[in-house]
Parts: structure tokens; sequence; C-alpha cells
């Protein structure tokens, strides 16, 4: 059985992305179960559809991508989503592909957008003592 699992993280949220080449031609996404062209909300729903439409649909064609996520936000779970499903393509021509279109397909994720490959490591300051947040301060009064 050919496939690979990859995740994708942002902020709170993680994707997993289970690609493995499909019995039907067509290739399918499904994102929880869901197929991806009922992911909410709608403006968002480019965002993932971005690692799919820079490489090509001809490289997803044989594949089915399965994605869980959780956690996070709406906007952190689809972009740990689109991560997933960019590490996963590329991944899965590593393994059972070749090199070479491995290095292209990454070459090209890595010049449209870097954060498809490589997640980003900011992450939430705890909140301190003496003050509503992590840096401000209470407001001083000498009354």
């Amino acid at each position: 059985m050919e496939a690979a699992q990859t995740y994708g993280r942002k902020k709170n949220a993680t994707a997993v992305a289970y690609v493995k080449r499909g019995k039907s031609g067509e290739g399918m996404i499904r994102i929880n179960g869901h197929p991806l062209q009922l992911l909410e909300p709608e403006i968002l729903r480019f965002k993932v559809y971005e690692a799919i439409l820079v490489v090509g649909e001809d490289k997803f064609a044989g594949l089915d991508i399965r994605v869980r996520v959780k956690g996070g936000g709406q906007t952190s779970q689809v972009y740990a989503i689109r991560q997933a499903i960019a590490k996963g393509i590329v991944a899965f021509y590593q393994k059972f592909v070749d090199e070479a279109s491995k290095k292209e397909i990454k070459d090209i994720l890595v010049a449209y957008d870097r954060s498809l490959l490589v997640a980003d490591p900011r992450r939430c300051e705890p909140k301190k003592f003496g003050g509503p947040g992590a840096r401000a301060r209470f407001q001083k009064s000498y009354r």
C-alpha cells in the first residue's frame, strides 16, 4: 500500500494528512470526512486550493488525501490543512515516485509561499502577573 502521512501546524491547530494512491482515478480530498468543496469559511477555502493549483491538478490526479484537523480557530486550521497537504504530496513523491519530480514540486511550493512547507514557530506568549496580558502592565496611579 503506497501511503505517506504528514502533518501541518499553525498556532494551536494540527492537521494530519494521509496521502495514498487512490482506487478511483480522479483523486479526492477529504477534511474530517467531508469533501474539500464543503470547507467553511468559503473565502479561506481558496487558501487550501492554492496548494493544489500551484503544483498543478495533474499531480493530484491519482491521489486520495484524507486530512484530520483539530485545535485552533478557523483560520489557523485552514493554514494547517494547506501545509499538511503540501507536505504530504512532497513526501509521497519522494517515497513512491522519483527524487527529481519531488524536488520540482518542492521548489514550486517554496517559490510561491514558504509557509506551505515550513511551519511558523510563533506561539502565544503566556500572561504574567502585574498586568492584563503578556507585556501590558496595569496603569500606574499615585492616589
